[in-house]
């Protein structure tokens, strides 16, 4: 593979887990990486095995591809103040010039500023959310095979057919060595409609358990149950608050519908109601069980 993807040129901003992780991935396919972060010393770190050069207005027409792995509101304001040069250097239609792709955990903030500004100054944009990730974040714990398998979700911009087919497939093509299991396309509303349940939820839900006193005494008596609730209780708080405040409506609306399945359960217990407590477990067992059904007919 890295024959293949010889001469190309990556820009990526954000070196955090998932832009670091993409630039180990590229440079193992023997891509040239540039990059830029807002802490010198993780950009000098990377410099010395990974990164070849800074990711600069002076690289951004050199680039095959960049790559946007930082907060929602830096990729927005980092587009605004490129679109002018990435339209300088594009050809859309001839499929020339970067692509350009964020990877936010949101997609209707980044995307609905995104799609205009490249309609506008006629640069190629696709919103992408990689389908993983890890417990600890930052550029020390980035690794080439973080998306080894996994799968990606691209929200591309409304267009004709050939054109967004032809878009999707210089995506693909670019995103090769990356080495994604799947790609799938959908919207930004409905990503954000069903990441607010398979990871907000999942977050908000780990963090708020490990709040119980029960916690601080819990030692020795825990398992796999509690190690895999809690995995994602340890979070980087400020992205993921603004990733949750810019799906509010659909995280809060999830939040509720936990809150009364969970009163079932303690209404049940509380009233002695055995019977009524066996279903509710019943239920959610045979909820899982059918998820789990289509999931392996897919």
């Amino acid at each position: 593979m890295a024959g293949e993807r010889d001469g190309m040129t990556v820009g990526i901003l954000g070196l955090g887990l998932i832009g670091g992780s993409f630039a180990r991935a590229f440079r193992a396919a023997g891509a040239e990486v540039l990059a830029y972060d807002t802490d010198p010393d993780v950009l000098a770190a990377a410099m010395v095995e990974t990164v070849a050069g800074e990711f600069d207005d002076a690289s951004v027409g050199r680039c095959d591809l960049i790559v946007l792995a930082a907060y929602p509101a830096a990729c927005v304001s980092w587009l605004r103040d490129h679109a002018e040069l990435l339209g300088s250097c594009s050809d859309v239609a001839a499929g020339t010039g970067p692509v350009v792709i964020d990877t936010a955990g949101v997609k209707g903030p980044v995307c609905g500023e995104a799609f205009a500004l490249a309609a506008e100054h006629g640069f190629a944009f696709v919103g992408a959310h990689p389908m993983a990730g890890a417990e600890n974040s930052g550029f020390a714990f980035a690794r080439p095979d973080l998306f080894r398998g996994a799968p990606m979700v691209l929200t591309p911009p409304p267009s004709d057919d050939i054109a967004r087919l032809l878009l999707l497939d210089r995506v693909n093509t670019l995103l090769a060595p990356a080495g994604f299991g799947s790609m799938s396309v959908t919207d930004p509303a409905e990503h954000d409609r069903v990441i607010a349940f398979t990871s907000q939820l999942a977050h908000v839900v780990s963090n708020a358990y490990v709040k119980s006193p029960t916690a601080r005494s819990h030692h020795g008596f825990s398992a796999g149950s509690y190690r895999d609730l809690t995995r994602v209780a340890h979070l980087n708080a400020p992205m993921w608050a603004e990733l949750m405040m810019d799906d509010a409506e659909n995280l809060s609306r999830e939040i509720g519908w936990l809150v009364d399945a969970l009163r079932a359960y303690r209404d049940a217990l509380d009233a002695g109601d055995r019977d009524r407590l066996r279903m509710l477990l019943a239920e959610g067992d045979r909820i899982k069980r059918s998820l789990d059904d289509e999931r392996d007919g897919e």
